[in-house]
């Protein structure tokens, strides 16, 4: 068994969260979903420019867009988890994983009704 870590503090406790949010983007990078979610995001930011969306519904994508990022993140590590746990299949890594895609859902969901505000306002 590997011995944990000595723990960081001060700046370099900074610096080291920041690699390790960069190796979780990395990390993300690698799903599909993802990469489908980034290339979705950028054709909607397109369209909300096209509407000339106004500033408070720009930053609402922006915002939603960041909520996607973090839940997408959020769903990854549960799928990480759960497929180490339960390699084979069960019915709780069924059911977790449905709920952490259902949450993306919502997410995206929001950025729908967004866009619907936009398309008829």
């Amino acid at each position: 068994m590997t011995p944990k870590p000595a723990r960081i503090t001060g700046l370099a406790h900074f610096f080291a969260a920041a690699r390790y949010s960069a190796g979780g983007m990395r990390r993300l990078l690698q799903e599909a979903a993802f990469r489908h979610e980034l290339l979705a995001g950028a054709v909607m930011l397109g369209l909300l420019l096209a509407l000339r969306a106004n500033a408070a519904e720009l930053a609402a994508f922006g915002v939603l867009f960041v909520l996607l990022i973090a839940t997408e993140a959020l769903n990854t590590a549960l799928e990480c988890v759960v497929d180490h746990l339960s390699p084979d299949w069960s019915e709780f890594a069924r059911d977790a994983k449905d709920l952490g895609s259902l949450a993306v859902m919502c997410v995206l969901s929001a950025h729908g009704i967004l866009l619907g505000h936009v398309l008829l306002g």
